[in-house]
């Protein structure tokens, strides 16, 4: 049963962010802009399942990084808040699992997931992804490639009650891994 009323609604915004750039900084700012969203949860996450790139080790120092990137955009600091919920988690760190700790820390709110069309094309591979396209629902920005309507659509003929919402917000074609690999420069980062 999806929560209708309460205290608010706050939606996850979950990565490695190693590092946030300005198409996280996108994200955010749409997000900030939506009127029912009365908080946005930036997580930093140590170990995503479903890659091998990223190391758990740099996790703390990927959270103290997206602190400080807040700080110089003090328009988002009214919304946006640097989570290091996962961190304190023990691993494997499934989103499910994170979004039911938070739902039980304030069961009054209700929460929703931000992720982006390329992550929608491969949602069925997370855990528990029916339960949080149920109870939570995603919000979906676009990414170049990906065809979010046609992905939404076709999960939705999965089931018609999937709570999926496709954003506005600009299409950024940055990577954290180009900037990684010094392909893009500093100028990028958030």
């Amino acid at each position: 049963m999806v929560k209708t009323s309460g205290d608010g609604m706050t939606v996850l915004y979950c990565g490695s962010f190693n590092p946030l750039h300005i198409g996280h900084l996108a994200i955010l700012q749409s997000l900030c802009a939506t009127p029912e969203v009365t908080r946005v949860l930036l997580v930093v996450s140590p170990k995503n399942p479903l890659k091998d790139s990223i190391s758990k080790d740099s996790a703390s120092a990927r959270f103290a990084a997206a602190q400080e990137a807040l700080l110089r955009h003090p328009e988002l600091c009214g919304k946006v808040v640097v989570s290091d919920i996962e961190l304190n988690m023990p691993a494997p760190h499934y989103t499910i699992r994170t979004l039911d700790t938070l739902s039980a820390q304030t069961p009054s709110e209700h929460f929703a997931l931000a992720i982006g069309g390329d992550q929608l094309d491969d949602f069925r591979r997370w855990k528990d992804y029916e339960k949080i396209l149920l109870k939570y629902g995603l919000w979906v920005y676009p990414r170049k490639g990906f065809n979010c309507v046609a992905l939404r659509e076709e999960l939705l003929k999965e089931n018609p009650l999937y709570q999926i919402r496709l954003i506005e917000a600009a299409e950024v074609d940055v990577s954290s891994t180009l900037i990684r690999e010094g392909q893009l420069s500093d100028e990028h980062l958030m």
